[in-house]
């Protein structure tokens, strides 16, 4: 076996369904929940086909893979959801290698949301990824390193350039819409059902945008409604207890993570009411908004309410992008030396192998190795080796050459020795 044996190029791979092919109602039915991860990767890990982390957000589903059959990834996928991998293909983008990675990182600075510069999404990378890693039987370093330089490209193009400026998220998309086509919004009663990351934000503009708003908040998790009642000091209620409440509700923001509709025609009271899904899939049944007296709004009607904000953040897109190019290349370089680690230990090993023959040679022909002879020669190996790994570094369009050559040059010197000995 050859120094170049040892390694094999990471193959990464983006397999990606998003708003730019596929609408909420066919997003909806390829997302991924968190219940599903366990069974997904217990099926990655049975059949040793690599590694694989799913992010799945509103505005889309992608599975980031070091699997080399990454259609098998989409299988297995598909198997979890229960879905079709058939017309999972037809809505699908894949991206390989330095386009995948590129991608990772657009999707981090926000170049690759629905709302441009919307960075809602870097918190859910960093929780899919750590989600996904309780389930993992071994750190994966690619993996590992591509998520931590999206999280810095993300931190910096915050604080280097404009592109968040100007709201326009998709919590305050819903506000927007809201402060745009409602009149005496203190009199208004807004409901909001769900308080995760994007029922917290819509909370958060609420309280900013209107003055002194009536709000009501629920959620599954009673505990977790309690505690963002108490940070915004609004009254919250019993999750069962919200269908009673639409009886008194104006405005109705939906934004749980509900895997089926929670909101039926059945459900909505006889009299004006906006409703604002913000759930992917929809967690109010389309038919809803046929009523009418209901006005039925969802994330993609929202997104395209703010196009001036969006137009103003094109203009900082280059900034983001040489950004991404320069960490580009950082994880480039990291991966090139990364590459010859086995090309540097091989060598070692090789320089370690021939001090062993010539112990051997040594001791059968004078009894002993002085001790500190021993030291003096790892020394020099741990030298040589330096010198070795630093040429190579540096030059690394020749590393595979001199790899190659300095392979054969002590193969060959090693096999002369051990025939000396023996």
């Amino acid at each position: 076996m050859t120094i170049s044996d040892t390694y094999q190029t990471t193959r990464f791979t983006v397999i990606s369904i998003s708003f730019l092919k596929a609408d909420t109602q066919t997003r909806g039915r390829f997302t991924f929940f968190d219940e599903q991860i366990e069974a997904f990767m217990s099926q990655i890990h049975e059949r040793e086909i690599g590694d694989a982390f799913i992010l799945s957000t509103c505005n889309r589903t992608e599975i980031y893979t070091t699997a080399h059959n990454y259609m098998l990834v989409a299988q297995l996928f598909c198997e979890v959801t229960g879905t079709d991998l058939i017309e999972f293909m037809q809505y699908m983008q894949v991206k390989k290698d330095k386009s995948a990675l590129e991608h990772l990182f657009r999707v981090a600075a926000g170049l690759e949301s629905q709302i441009i510069g919307d960075f809602e999404i870097i918190s859910q990378i960093k929780n899919a990824y750590n989600n996904f890693k309780v389930h993992k039987q071994k750190a994966n370093p690619y993996l590992e390193r591509a998520v931590n330089s999206s999280l810095q490209i993300s931190k910096r193009v915050k604080n280097e350039t404009s592109l968040s400026n100007g709201a326009a998220s998709v919590s305050y998309a819903a506000v927007h819409y809201i402060l745009e086509t409602q009149k005496h919004l203190s009199e208004k009663n807004i409901l909001l059902l769900g308080v995760g990351k994007i029922g917290q934000n819509t909370v958060e503009n609420l309280i900013k945008h209107i003055e002194k708003p009536s709000i009501k908040i629920s959620n599954r998790s009673f505990d977790r409604a309690e505690k963002i009642a108490e940070k915004y000091n609004i009254p919250h209620i019993e999750y069962h207890g919200f269908e009673k409440e639409l009886q008194n509700t104006d405005i109705l923001i939906v934004a749980t993570a509900s895997q089926t509709p929670i909101l039926h025609v059945e459900n909505i009271p006889d009299h004006p009411m906006l409703i604002i899904d913000l759930s992917v899939p929809h967690n109010v049944d389309p038919a809803v908004g046929n009523l009418s007296h209901v006005e039925l709004i969802d994330i993609d009607q929202l997104s395209s309410k703010i196009e001036k904000t969006v137009e103003e953040r094109i203009h900082e897109i280059p900034k983001a992008e040489s950004i991404i190019t320069e960490m580009s290349k950082e994880f480039e370089e990291w991966e090139n030396t990364r590459k010859l680690v086995p090309h540097i230990h091989r060598f070692k090993q090789t320089l370690e192998q021939m001090e062993q023959n010539e112990v051997l040679k040594t001791t059968k022909k004078f009894g002993k190795v002085e001790e500190e002879d021993k030291v003096l020669t790892q020394r020099m190996i741990q030298k040589i080796t330096n010198r070795f790994a630093k040429y190579i570094i540096e030059n690394p369009e020749r590393s595979q050459e001199i790899a190659n050559l300095m392979d054969e040059m002590l193969n060959l010197q090693s096999d002369k020795k051990s025939n000396e000995i023996y």
